[in-house]
């Protein structure tokens, strides 16, 4: 059996994370049992949650255990098995964690998930045709249900939910601004995504002038947010929705080091009698058939076309996740370990 490297998370953040945090060990493999499979892994998927799930506090997880391989999905290969259901050379998809290779106990359901690279890349399946993309199809269709010819936001517009948020609501006949941080995503979103119009964050700072941008860039107002990031930008979006708007809250990366992220005007949601719900994408397993084929059918299509960054090597997760929560990287962040 191989030598598996795995990083492993040393201590919990004061703070902000950093790479002290985490630990790179080299352990065996384990020999397989009756049902398992070993699995190759050639890409893993950093995403902001994994933040979250760092700390040692109340949320929707439990959290990251100290001493424990990071959780992460990955996709790969399988390289031995003993399930009927496996055979080597299959691509599959799973919850592999931060390390080159696991042993699955395949015969759990949703362990592991047998994938077709003919029209889609493997790496997609950690993206678009991934988690975050069932992300976005749930938040999209089943909280904001859009009508055509409506205005929605999206903030973190250029990652992976958000580029795979703007093909599936233009393919519904909507309006669609992002929000992003710095020029080139801005640019990237309206000539490479089909964003109607993105908003740089970093040139609006303040509720008054990230308000002022999301008049100019909605005249008709909001009447779908998806949330990825909290903060003042929420309340700008709330001073500028519509009656009965919808807000699918799917993540607040500008609260992922611990501190609280206060409304400003909470009124709004009752005066403006809004949906406010958030989700995780993680419970609602019945959709995933469903928002998996239509994202793929717009990969197929060339419809959704996102953007990956990628690192090389296990080493390099921890300063490629860090940075990623400072938005450092471009569309999908991703790490290859083959």
């Amino acid at each position: 059996m191989p030598r598996n490297q795995q990083m492993l998370l040393d201590s919990r953040p004061q703070g902000e994370a950093t790479a002290a945090n985490f630990k790179l060990v080299t352990t065996d493999t384990p020999p397989l049992q009756d049902g398992q499979v070993l699995v190759r892994h050639h890409y893993l998927s950093l995403d902001p949650y994994m933040r979250g799930r760092m700390n040692d506090s109340k949320s929707y997880a439990a959290s990251q255990g100290l001493g424990e391989v990071m959780i992460g999905g990955t996709v790969g290969e399988v390289a031995e098995s003993r399930h009927p259901g496996f055979a080597p050379g299959d691509k599959v998809v799973g919850m592999g964690g931060w390390q080159e290779w696991s042993v699955v106990d395949a015969g759990q359901p949703g362990a592991l998930r047998k994938v077709d690279t003919t029209h889609v890349p493997l790496s997609y399946y950690l993206g678009a045709v991934g988690m975050p993309g069932v992300t976005a199809w749930y938040g999209l269709v089943k909280i904001i249900n859009p009508k055509a010819g409506e205005t929605l936001v999206v903030s973190a517009a250029t990652g992976a939910v958000g580029s795979a948020f703007v093909a599936l609501a233009k393919a519904r006949g909507c309006r669609v601004v992002g929000i992003a941080g710095g020029p080139d995503k801005c640019r990237y979103a309206t000539e490479e995504l089909g964003f109607d119009a993105c908003i740089d964050h970093r040139q609006h700072p303040d509720l008054k002038s990230m308000s002022a941008a999301l008049k100019a860039a909605c005249p008709n107002g909001i009447d779908g947010y998806f949330e990825n990031v909290g903060g003042h930008i929420l309340d700008a979006v709330l001073l500028r929705s519509n009656a009965f708007a919808r807000v699918a809250v799917c993540g607040m990366i500008a609260g992922y080091d611990g501190q609280p992220l206060p409304l400003q005007n909470p009124a709004l949601i009752l005066i403006n009698r809004m949906r406010v719900e958030g989700f995780i994408v993680s419970e609602h397993m019945e959709v995933w058939g469903e928002a998996l084929k239509e994202l793929g059918g717009l990969v197929a299509a060339g419809k959704l076309r996102p953007r990956e960054t990628v690192a090389e090597g296990l080493a390099a997760a921890p300063e490629a996740f860090l940075g990623m929560l400072k938005g450092k990287n471009f569309g999908k962040q991703l790490v290859k370990l083959v």
